[in-house]
This record gives C-alpha cells, sequence and structure tokens, in this order.
C-alpha cells in the first residue's frame, strides 16, 4: 500500500499554507499541459504534503481558463494520495452563513467549457462517481474542525458554474429550491472527476463567504465584503489544514474505493488503445495501464 501524500488546492484567498518543512516550490511538468503554478512541498507534522494555489500566485488564472487536468496529473506524479480542496462559495441556505465550512458530499456540474476527462477517444473508460467526495476523508476533516471549534457543516451540494459572472437572481433562486444545491462555486468542477479517474482521494472544504443573489434582505454579491470574509475564511482554513494533515499520515487503503476507482473503468481493449494517449496517461492511469 502506497504511503500517503497530502496534496492541498487554495482557492480564491488562499495563496498559502502555513506550518510547511523543509518547504521548497518545484516546477512539475505534465503532458496535459502547465499547471496553475509551481507546487510548495514538504510536510507538515511529519506527512508529506504538496499545495498548489488553484489560480496561481497573484490570482491570474480564472476559472474557466485554470487547467484542471494539469493540476491532478502533477499532483499525481508528486505522490499525492489525497486532496483537500479548499475553495470559495455562495450560500444558498440561511443556516449556512457567511464564515461558515460545508464539507461537500454532493456536485452538480453546470460548467460547458472545460476538459472534463484524462480520457477519450483511442482509450475511453467511466469511472463510478456517485459518491464524489472521500467520505474517509471529509471524515477526518470535520473530527478536526470540531476539535478546533470551526463551524463546518457535514455535508451539501456544491453547484459548480462556469462563470465568471455570478449567477442572476432567477439562476440563483431556481439552484436553491429547484435544485436543492447548498452553497455555488465556480472550481470544484471537473477537479473533483479528474482527481477520480487520477485515483485520488478528494474532498472539498467549501468557505461560505455570502448568500449569492437569492437573499431578499442581503445586497446582490459585494466584492469588498466577500473579501473580507475571504481573508477570515483563509486563516480558519489554513489552521484546519495544519490540524487535519498529521492525521492522514501513514500507509493506507481507501474503504471506498477512491484509489482503485479504473479497476473496471478502461472499456478499450489493449490493442486498440492509442499510444499516445497511453503515454500521456503514465501518471494518472499507470497502475492499470503498465504491461503486467
Amino acid at each position: 500500500m502506497p504511503t500517503r501524500m497530502v496534496g492541498i488546492i487554495g482557492g480564491s484567498g488562499l495563496y498559502r499554507i502555513d506550518g510547511f518543512e523543509d518547504a521548497r516550490w518545484r516546477s512539475v511538468a505534465s503532458p496535459w499541459g502547465a499547471p496553475s503554478d509551481e507546487i510548495l512541498t514538504g510536510s507538515i507534522g511529519g506527512v508529506p504534503a504538496a499545495f498548489l494555489p488553484r489560480h496561481g500566485r497573484g490570482h491570474v488564472h480564472a476559472p474557466t481558463s485554470i487547467n484542471y487536468r494539469a493540476n491532478i496529473d502533477a499532483m499525481k506524479r508528486l505522490g499525492v494520495t489525497d486532496i483537500i480542496s479548499v475553495s470559495a462559495v455562495g450560500s444558498f441556505h440561511e443556516h449556512l452563513a457567511p464564515g461558515d465550512f460545508v464539507l461537500v458530499d454532493q456536485f452538480i456540474d453546470r460548467t460547458v467549457n472545460r476538459e472534463k476527462s484524462f480520457f477519450g477517444s483511442g482509450l475511453v473508460a467511466h469511472v463510478a462517481f456517485g459518491d464524489p467526495t472521500c467520505p474517509r476523508l471529509r471524515g477526518h476533516l470535520a473530527a478536526a474542525a470540531a476539535d478546533l471549534g470551526i463551524r463546518a457543516h457535514d455535508g451539501g451540494t456544491y453547484l459548480c458554474m462556469e462563470g465568471p459572472q455570478f449567477s442572476t437572481r432567477a439562476e440563483s433562486v431556481m439552484y436553491r429550491t429547484a435544485w436543492g444545491a447548498h452553497v455555488i462555486g465556480m472550481t470544484n468542477m471537473p477537479e473533483a472527476k479528474l482527481a477520480r479517474e487520477a485515483e485520488i482521494c478528494y474532498a472539498t472544504v467549501a468557505m461560505v463567504t455570502d448568500y449569492d443573489s437569492w437573499h431578499p434582505h442581503h445586497d446582490q454579491v459585494d466584492i469588498p465584503a466577500i473579501l473580507a470574509t475571504m481573508h477570515a475564511n483563509a486563516e480558519r482554513a489554513r489552521a484546519l489544514v495544519a490540524a487535519v494533515v498529521p492525521r492522514l499520515g501513514g500507509a493506507f487503503d481507501c474503504p471506498a474505493g477512491c484509489n482503485r476507482a479504473l479497476d473496471t473503468a478502461i472499456l478499450t481493449a489493449p490493442e486498440a488503445r492509442d499510444p499516445a494517449l497511453v503515454a500521456r496517461l503514465d501518471a494518472v492511469a499507470g497502475r492499470v495501464l503498465a504491461p503486467r
């Protein structure tokens, strides 16, 4: 069984992580293009860890232009086994207030302009995605949040929109009432799908910054107010990461099977597979594609 390495993908407002030991920024080449930034590697509490700012340092990548495939592939090449995705979101419910965290267990994907799979013509695969986040990893996050006194709701549906514009009021009301979403963001799809294809356990810490545009007693999404809440959320997120990573050390085998997602997923016969695509998948799917 592999030894755990924890990857942290930081969203808006989270461009650094505290507590890294032996830290250094590393460029990681990927056959899928350039990742969002260099990746900070080292350890936290003795556990190997890697941090990638999703939008790049200085926030240079918009949600649609992020190279999600390169980001996940680069994490896999470093040996990452678990990803904690930290993301800013809007809330569709009063009880999910700005400053609260939501440990997401479901997604609705409304993105339309992004590459969503490592696989395709010449090598077809379909991974199971009914439960898109890892319950084991989410449980560790819930326990660490409780220890820190962070108000974290265990479970919730994250609607991922394309952006970069925020929702209209009509869209916001529909997502809340007809579709049953709990929070809305712009970045966790296709990130979570790609992590599953790469056999990496994945969990989302959704940090609430606002009430989107549905709420009759709150203004529309206001950037200055969001930034103020985002700064406070980032401090709590750094504390949560520092507390949870040491809980995740050692060898593991995911009870939910995240690390074996490709066992029965590939449909293309070996003799019909595109050699160029097989070569690009050396990190993501090497476990099942390597000659035996």
